[in-house]
């Protein structure tokens, strides 16, 4: 299975460990830092969604200006726009960007952040809002006959676009979230599904209820996984715990300031997946071969926020060993974004990329010698029937 790597499109320095040096959105630094993952060998980059943040659409089309390979993943929630109007968008950054377009779709877990923007609904209701939204989407991208809606949260007559994707028949969709109406939505409308970096048996649970959810929801195929990781790597296992227990002390420091993040509670967080991660933090500190909880902890388990420590080397192995449950893409930021970019693209992606093409030879060359065998069993059988 082909495995991708996916980073994040900071507009700003900014991070748990350090307040930004400049404004929301740094064309020069948000240039570089895209510019840094295409580089180094990093396939995608998420454009991240706050009800403050900088739009990600159109920072997206300036990345995509600004680079040749590297693909974008828009992340974007559905109160904030009608769904025609929405797909519009979408299709043309596709076009802007040759096609290297994907929609991560944000339910949204947080009422407090979700009404900023005058968001009322409940969770399962945003939920199944957020499927209605994808469904309507996918049409507006591949119907060229005007089409009607009613739905319970949309409803419009004779529609037509003029303005389609590049890709055909759409730019992947992106989705995420730990509950069961998130499996639910997820499991029916997504290409890609969205996991935080809990340790090994949980995320083949939270893979497992994926991929019932797909099957009941009648498909066929299923979506890839991805799950996302906060790497802290150094030349040396003791060095690596050494940096580690100080982006920990570096985050202690912001929250005692009371400058860390105000979108995500850093106490009893409602959504389903920081709970997960809290009560992850909570069994232990140190899980499975690499994954520290700590950073989790700190931060209201707030999204990307478990870590993976270790060289280079045990990192890549972590990586792997969720790559043998079936995930095929990897999400991972530092908390330097730029400097911490570079470091994991030069040593860490190419001994994951090395693994993963070993590992698909293999399975290739046992596929071959079983096929070549059940051939010459047939064969004989064939012979002494005759």
């Amino acid at each position: 299975m082909p495995v991708e790597f996916l980073g994040i499109a900071a507009t700003h320095d900014g991070s748990e460990v350090t307040p930004r040096s400049g404004a929301s959105f740094e064309a020069d630094y948000t240039r570089r830092l895209a510019r840094a993952h295409e580089d180094h060998g990093w396939d995608r980059v998420l454009f991240a969604y706050g009800s403050g943040s900088p739009d990600p659409s159109p920072a997206a089309a300036y990345v995509a200006a600004h680079t040749e390979r590297l693909q974008l993943l828009v992340a974007h929630r559905p109160n904030v726009s009608y769904p025609t109007f929405a797909a519009k968008t979408f299709a043309t950054l596709d076009r802007i960007s040759d096609g290297r377009l994907a929609v991560h779709f944000i339910t949204g877990g947080n009422d407090h952040e979700q009404r900023r923007e005058g968001d009322t609904l409940t969770k399962d209701e945003r939920y199944a809002r957020t499927r209605e939204y994808i469904q309507i989407v996918k049409k507006v991208w591949t119907r060229h006959e005007p089409f009607d809606h009613e739905g319970a949260h949309y409803a419009f007559q004779d529609f037509v676009s003029d303005t389609f994707p590049l890709q055909q028949p759409h730019p992947l969709v992106s989705f995420g979230g730990s509950s069961p109406a998130a499996y639910a939505a997820g499991g029916a409308e997504a290409d890609i599904y969205c996991l935080w970096g809990e340790p090994l048996a949980q995320t083949a649970e939270q893979i497992a209820s994926v991929r019932a959810a797909a099957a009941a929801a009648g498909r066929t195929d299923v979506p890839r996984i991805q799950v996302a990781f906060r790497p802290i790597i150094a030349p040396t296992e003791e060095l690596a715990w050494e940096k580690a227990h100080h982006t920990l002390a570096r985050i202690r420091a912001r929250k005692a300031g009371g400058t860390l993040s105000r979108r995500h509670p850093l106490t009893q967080p409602q959504n389903a997946g920081s709970q997960r991660l809290l009560a992850v933090a909570a069994q232990s500190e140190r899980h499975d071969r690499a994954l520290w909880t700590p950073t989790a902890a700190e931060t209201g388990g707030a999204g990307n926020s478990t870590a993976l420590v270790g060289t280079p080397e045990t990192v890549a192995q972590a990586l792997l060993d969720y790559y043998d449950l079936g995930v095929t893409i990897l999400s991972a930021r530092g908390y330097d974004l730029l400097d911490d970019a570079i470091d994991f693209g030069r040593q860490v992606i190419p001994l994951v990329r090395e693994e993963v093409a070993k590992r698909d030879a293999e399975r290739t060359a046992g596929s071959d010698a079983e096929r070549h065998t059940e051939n010459g069993t047939d064969r004989a059988a064939a012979r002494a029937a005759s």
